[in-house]
């Protein structure tokens, strides 16, 4: 997974960094049967304007690039670490619902290919056969 971190009118210290590294790697475990290649994280975080003194002085914002889907996920708190906190637990449930989505994907796919390769309705309706044309008409006598 490759994570690119960009800050907005703050500066990131080294263990701030090492944390957002942290928390948005552990979305790995989610992740574990899409190539790592493919999965890109843009993790945004900073302060909105610099008047800002109290309330929800920090944001966090997060776009999750996976094949065919962009995951978004940002938050507004008082403090930075407890905003990407919850930019990791939004994009861990968007995860699993993706996920769940792709399974029903391949499952609907297989449903619909298996029901391709039975045997025609009309090969059902086939005229019986001689041999049971006999025995049917001996059960009758």
């Amino acid at each position: 997974m490759k994570i690119i971190i960009k800050s907005t009118k703050i500066k990131l210290s080294p263990s701030l960094y090492n944390y957002i590294e942290e928390k948005i790697g552990g979305l790995k475990k989610f992740l574990k049967n899409i190539d790592n290649n493919l999965i890109e994280a843009i993790i945004e975080v900073g302060k909105p304007s610099q008047h800002h003194q109290k309330g929800d002085v920090y944001y966090a914002e997060a776009n999750l690039r996976l094949p065919g889907k962009i995951l978004r996920a940002e938050a507004k708190e008082w403090d930075l670490r407890v905003a990407i906190d919850k930019i990791k637990d939004d994009l861990g449930r968007k995860i699993n619902n993706y996920k769940i989505r792709q399974t029903d994907k391949d499952r609907r796919f297989a449903r619909s290919v298996k029901k391709a390769k039975s045997v025609s309705p009309l090969a059902r309706f086939r005229p019986p056969s001689n041999r049971l044309l006999k025995k049917l008409a001996e059960e009758k006598e």
